[in-house]
């Protein structure tokens, strides 16, 4: 679930089915799968790998770290310039759905984030 375009629920719910039964486990429900994603964990970023832009959205931050991908997402379109926006679109989806569930996003920079998921969802 963490590429680039968002798998067909459907599709993840059949994978899961099928692994589970071929290992004995129970099958979660849909509701269950629909629910992990805002939990599931999202590809930390080491802040030294980062280019300048995006580094300078993290201002709070000193050294090296690890930053989780839907807060840099949060981050970059909240208080980034262009480039740092850019950087936020090509962030896989799931970084991009749970950052859109954070609180504190400003009124255009929620708006931007609809428009990369809707974007997304056309292709």
């Amino acid at each position: 679930m963490s590429g680039y375009a968002q798998p067909r629920m459907r599709d993840v719910c059949t994978k899961i089915s099928a692994h589970c039964l071929a290992h004995g486990l129970k099958v979660p429900s849909r509701a269950t799968v629909y629910n992990y994603r805002t939990i599931a964990k999202t590809t930390p970023v080491v802040s030294s790998l980062l280019p300048p832009e995006v580094r300078s959205c993290l201002y709070n931050l000193e050294g090296v770290v690890t930053v989780p991908a839907h807060q840099l997402v949060f981050h970059c379109l909240n208080y980034g310039n262009i480039r740092a926006m850019s950087f936020a679109a090509s962030m896989p989806w799931l970084a991009l759905f749970q950052s859109g569930r954070m609180r504190g996003w400003r009124p255009k920079s929620r708006g931007l984030l609809d428009a990369i998921e809707r974007g997304r969802a056309q292709t």
